[in-house]
C-alpha cells in the first residue's frame, strides 16, 4: 500500500505567481558552464545581470531544447533555443533561454534571455 505525505512545510511557499518577462540578461564573464560548452551546448551562466541586479543560479530544475523548420524552406529542422528552468539564490524560479541565432536588429551577443520569473506569494 502506498502512503503519500501531502503536508506543506512551513518554509515552503504555498504557491507562486509566474510572470512573463522576455528580457535580455547579461552573463557574468567567466561563469559559464564549461562542461556543457565542451559538449557543444551553450554554457548556462552561473551568474547573470538583469534589471541592474546580479543573480546566481543555485540549481537547474530542468532543461529542454526547441527546434523549428528551416526559414529558407528546404525542409531541414534546426535547433533554435536551449531552455533552462533555474532556481536563484534570491529564491526566484526563472525560465531562461539561449537563442542560437541573435534576433534581427539586435547585437550578436544578445543570446541569453529571461522568459518568466516565478516568485512566492
Amino acid at each position: 500500500m502506498w502512503s503519500y505525505n501531502l503536508s506543506v512545510r512551513a518554509s515552503e511557499p504555498s504557491h507562486t505567481t509566474e510572470r512573463f518577462v522576455s528580457e535580455l540578461i547579461a552573463p557574468v564573464e567567466g561563469t559559464a558552464d564549461t562542461s556543457a560548452m565542451a559538449a557543444g551546448e551553450p554554457g548556462l551562466p552561473k551568474r547573470f545581470l538583469w534589471r541592474g541586479h546580479e543573480y546566481a543560479v543555485v540549481n537547474v530544475l530542468r532543461k529542454w531544447k526547441e527546434s523549428g523548420p528551416c526559414r529558407h524552406g528546404n525542409g531541414e529542422v534546426y535547433l533554435r533555443k536551449h531552455w533552462f528552468e533555474v532556481l536563484t539564490t534570491s529564491g526566484q524560479r526563472m525560465t531562461v533561454y539561449f537563442q542560437r541565432q541573435a534576433r534581427r536588429g539586435s547585437s550578436p551577443k544578445a543570446r541569453w534571455w529571461v522568459y518568466t520569473v516565478a516568485e512566492a506569494v
